[in-house]
């Protein structure tokens, strides 16, 4: 079994064809469809030639099935939330920004926090890490 993404709260499979589906809204409410890599860093995106992407812009995303929002409020309303099933079916949650070029991925299980991306210095102070300003 390959690694899943699924979302938090229909627990439904993100994952199609060796990428990841979301539904965005940007702040205009302008909506569209981004399949992101499934590799942690890997930031290259996919997206329909007419749904403008704009760097440094926060983008809402969604579940494609549930249509729930994926925020994680519970830290920053900047990051992404889904869960991660790996190959040995061990779980964690994954959050990234949500933010048009902001590079930031954050794996964490149980007490265990892998970073990843230029800019995951941004957020790292919201799981007890980094610098405390």
């Amino acid at each position: 079994m390959a690694q899943t993404f699924h979302c938090p709260y229909c627990r439904g499979i993100l994952n199609v064809e060796g990428k990841i589906v979301f539904s965005v809204k940007t702040k205009n409410g302008v909506r569209g469809l981004i399949f992101l890599s499934p590799e942690l860093g890997n930031y290259q995106t996919i997206t329909n030639p007419f749904f403008k992407v704009k760097e440094g812009e926060l983008h809402h995303y969604l579940c494609p099935i549930c249509h729930s929002n994926l925020a994680a409020l519970e830290i920053n309303q900047n990051l992404v939330k889904v869960i991660l099933t790996d190959e040995n079916k061990k779980v964690s949650e994954i959050l990234f920004s949500g933010i048009a070029g902001e590079h930031c991925t954050y794996k964490l299980r149980e007490e265990e926090l892998e970073i990843f991306g230029d800019d995951a210095d941004n957020y790292q102070n919201f799981f007890g890490e980094g610098p405390k300003f």
